[in-house]
């Protein structure tokens, strides 16, 4: 990744599924003077992700793919992003695998957080299976999007304890928390 030079932003594209609690923080993040990155495209694949909203509210261009063929899909996405100029990619609660021709073709510039200590607990479900497994801590990674599900090289990572009174919903709550942290740190020590 090239380190920023100067003042110019780099032209980012934040893809969701969801409520976007981490799309809203990046959007917040990209607006102070040192931030590396603009938002200058929120991408979906539902009309029901809440997230859009955002997108709404800070006048970003947004834009719904639909997911029934995913190679129609992730060409128009990439057509889209190469109009808009997009250089770099987070993905925010994306809940699609991009496949390894889409990930080529913005190699080594889309990023991705997932709520575990990664090599641990990928996929879906982590905190339940963290509680399950009676772990003593939990966690948050920004790491690079490979073609292997969360298994990219990790950026950053925050470590919290579970405690005996914590369930999959509270702990969901204290990861989060510390994802809205995590994530612009992570682009930061990227572009800095």
């Amino acid at each position: 990744m090239e380190k920023l030079t100067g003042l110019k932003k780099i032209k980012t594209a934040v893809f969701i599924s969801g409520k976007g609690s981490n799309l809203k923080n990046i959007i917040r993040f990209s607006k102070i003077k040192k931030s590396p990155i603009s938002i200058n495209v929120i991408i979906s694949n539902t009309n029901k992700a809440r997230g859009l909203n955002f997108a709404n509210q800070s006048k970003i261009s947004k834009k719904i793919f639909d997911y029934k063929n995913v190679n129609f899909a992730e060409n128009q996405i990439l057509k889209f992003l190469k109009k808009k100029k997009i250089k770099f990619i987070c993905l925010a609660g994306f809940m699609k695998i991009l496949s390894k021709g889409f990930i080529k073709k913005f190699d080594g510039k889309i990023i991705n957080i997932h709520p575990s200590l990664l090599p641990k607990y990928k996929g879906l479900d982590t905190h339940n299976r963290a509680i399950k497994n009676k772990e003593k801590f939990a966690g948050c990674t920004v790491h690079y999007v490979t073609a292997k599900l969360d298994s990219g090289k990790i950026i950053l990572q925050k470590k919290i304890k579970i405690t005996s009174k914590d369930n999959p919903k509270t702990l969901a709550k204290k990861v989060l928390k510390q994802e809205h942290k995590l994530y612009p740190a992570a682009i930061k020590k990227i572009f800095y």
